[in-house]
């Protein structure tokens, strides 16, 4: 077959010969006008790097969940937060869905029984789940010593929340001012 056949006559030629009146009158116009400066769309900026150390990061105390919050959406372009967490023998989350975020759950030491749809399972030290997004979930840290995970947060966002929730009085909390912080991010407890 002929290039300039099979160019003629396919989708892909079609539309390329479609561009070339568009391309040809842009040439036109901009030889006719000089280009407005201000018109020009803007560069997005690149996300710059950034070392967080083992102790630096925003400790938060969430509801008894110690959090340090090493990277937020602001860090990565609101692709995702990576917090770690600190705590002792019996600190857990009770079952809740998100709507938005997906998570990823790697624990570094200590052990944390995981709730994921109808699955209970007991992480180790190098083990990580994925929790996705629709699907209920929980933790709790189990066993005789305290547990350090890597949580993982897809997009970013839930630090907002994290950042209200940590703003709340000490002691048992009140459950209907949870339940409306989570709300505003579409979390909800099950």
């Amino acid at each position: 077959m002929e290039r300039n056949h099979f160019l003629k006559t396919s989708a892909i030629g079609i539309g390329a010969l479609s561009l070339i009146p568009m391309i040809n009158a842009c040439k036109t116009e901009s030889t006719k006008e000089t280009v407005n400066e201000s018109a020009k769309p803007e560069v997005q900026d690149l996300q710059k790097p950034k070392i967080v150390t083992k102790t630096e990061g925003n400790k938060l105390n969430v509801l008894g969940d110690n959090q340090n919050i090493k990277l937020t959406g602001e860090d990565t372009n609101g692709q995702y937060t990576l917090i770690e967490q600190n705590n002792e023998p019996g600190v857990g989350i009770p079952p809740h869905v998100h709507e938005n975020e997906d998570e990823v759950f790697h624990v570094l030491s200590g052990q944390v029984e995981m709730s994921v749809g109808d699955k209970t399972t007991t992480l180790q030290e190098g083990d990580l789940i994925f929790c996705p997004k629709g699907v209920p979930h929980s933790w709790r840290v189990v066993g005789e010593e305290k547990a350090r995970a890597m949580l993982s947060i897809f997009p970013a966002g839930l630090e907002g929340m994290f950042a209200e929730l940590a703003e709340l009085p000490p002691g048992p909390p009140n459950m209907e001012k949870v339940t409306a912080i989570c709300g505003k991010y579409n979390l909800k407890f099950v």
